[in-house]
C-alpha cells in the first residue's frame, strides 16, 4: 500500500479512496489539484492496485488497518475528512465504525454498501472476476460485449470506464487475485447499523438514478447522515464534473 501526498502539510487532511479497480490516479487525479489548493490531500493506493508495486490486495479489514496505521503515525490519529469513490466508501464506513482514528467529515461517494453471505459473494466473483480482469488487465472489452457498449456509449461512461482503464491500455499490472479478494471481501466485512461518533459528520452523495435502496442503506448504516442528493448516475459528480464535485467537498468539510 502506498500513500500519496499534495498540497501543504499545514492545510486540513483529507484522505481519498479509491473504488473497485481503479488506479488511484485515474480515479482521483483530475480533482487533487482543486482540492491541494484547500487541503493536505492523502490519496491512497491499495495493495495489487498500485503500478509500482509487486502487491496482492489481501482483504478489507487488513487494508483499514494500514490506513489506520498511517492516519495514527503521520497525522496523529485526527483528519478533517475522508471521502470514498464506491467501494472506498465501505472503508469511510470501516475507519467510522472501528474509532481507531478519527474524522470530522466522512464522506460516501456513491457507494452501494453491497453485502452477502460467503457463499452468493464466491458465486458472484466467479460470474464477475473473470471478465472484470479481462476488461481491466486489457483496456478493452470483449468482442461479444464491443457492439452492446458502443450502443450504450455516453460521455459519463466513458469517463466512468476510464477509471479502470478502459481506453487507454488498460492496467496490466493488477492481479486476479487481488480484484478478487478485494470484491469478495467488501461483499462479506459487515458494517454495523446505527453507527454514530460523537465528532464525527457522515456525509452521503446519493446519486438518485441509483434507486432509492441505496438511500435506505446510508440511514441504515449511519444516524442521521446526511444527504446530499444528486440527480445523477454512480459517481457522476466526480468523474464529469470534477470542478463541482471539489466545491461540493470544500462546502461540506471547511
Amino acid at each position: 500500500m502506498k500513500f500519496y501526498e499534495f498540497g501543504e502539510r499545514t492545510s486540513p487532511v483529507i484522505l481519498l479512496l479509491p473504488g473497485t479497480c481503479c488506479h488511484w490516479k485515474l480515479n482521483f487525479g483530475e480533482v487533487i489539484p482543486l482540492l491541494e489548493q484547500h487541503f493536505h490531500v492523502v490519496c491512497v493506493s491499495y495493495d495489487g492496485f498500485d503500478d509500482t508495486e509487486d502487491t496482492v490486495f489481501p482483504d478489507m479489514i487488513a487494508e483499514t488497518e494500514k490506513i489506520e496505521s498511517y492516519i495514527q503515525n503521520h497525522f496523529g490519529g485526527t483528519i478533517r475528512a475522508a471521502y470514498g469513490c464506491s467501494l472506498g466508501g465501505s472503508f469511510v464506513g470501516l475507519l467510522v465504525q472501528r474509532k481507531n482514528i478519527h474524522i470530522d467529515h466522512a464522506i460516501l461517494g456513491s457507494s452501494d454498501l453491497d453485502q452477502d453471505t460467503p457463499w452468493k459473494a464466491k458465486l458472484k466473483c466467479r460470474i464477475a472476476i473473470p471478465l472484470l480482469h479481462k476488461i481491466v488487465s486489457t483496456g478493452e472489452y470483449p468482442k461479444v460485449l464491443r457492439g452492446l457498449m458502443e450502443k450504450k456509449r455516453t460521455p459519463y461512461r466513458d469517463k466512468f470506464m476510464a477509471m479502470f482503464g478502459i481506453g487507454n491500455g488498460g492496467l496490466p499490472f493488477m492481479k486476479r487475485e487481488s480484484i478478487y479478494n478485494q470484491f469478495y471481501s467488501d461483499l462479506i466485512t459487515p458494517l454495523e447499523d446505527n453507527i454514530a461518533v460523537p465528532g464525527t459528520t457522515v456525509h452521503c452523495f446519493y446519486a438518485v438514478k441509483m434507486g432509492e435502496e441505496y438511500l435506505h442503506r446510508y440511514q441504515k448504516h449511519f444516524v442521521n447522515p446526511v444527504i446530499h442528493r444528486f440527480d445523477m448516475e454512480h459517481e457522476e459528480l466526480l468523474v464529469l464534473y470534477p470542478h463541482q464535485w471539489a466545491e461540493k467537498v470544500k462546502e461540506v468539510c471547511l
